[in-house]
């Protein structure tokens, strides 16, 4: 997961070419890399496509979005610098209507310094807590020895 965020930071133009109509797609091997790992956690059958893909969806999206802000960080007219962007962003948010925005204005001061990398491991990890609390949720529960009466 994290090669795949790390290539798509490095060349953003990559993750736009994952889907091609190359045969398999590189995003097929990608969802069959990250299903087996997803089997291998012991998702029953009826679950497996649903928690792959969202682990897919956070990848592809973040990696994505994360790309598409260094791209317009660079076009940016003058040019502008990853730290001078998000300093601009957050307090464009900070700005925003109370009423309207009151979550955001809250994040707005997080924003400034965040570590992109940081973020997608968070959004990772809360997909897979999220998955082995399904599956602890379902596993019967555990039973000790028998006891004489």
């Amino acid at each position: 997961m994290l090669g795949v965020f790390d290539a798509i930071d490095a060349h953003p133009w990559a993750g736009a070419q994952l889907a091609r109509p190359f045969s398999p797609s590189p995003l097929l091997r990608l969802m069959e890399g990250l299903g087996r790992q997803v089997q291998a956690l012991g998702v029953p059958e009826p679950e497996l496509f649903g928690s792959a893909s969202a682990l897919l969806h956070c990848i592809l999206g973040v990696s994505n979005q994360n790309a598409a802000n260094a791209v317009a960080a660079a076009t940016h007219r003058p040019p502008t610098s990853r730290t001078a962007f998000l300093a601009a962003t957050s307090t464009a948010w900070a700005e925003l209507d109370p009423d309207e925005f009151a979550f955001v204005r809250t994040v707005a001061g997080q924003m400034r310094e965040h570590d992109d990398r940081e973020e997608f491991l968070t959004g990772i990890d809360l997909i897979l807590t999220g998955i082995t609390a399904r599956l602890r949720a379902a596993a019967p529960p555990a039973t000790g020895p028998a006891r004489e009466v």
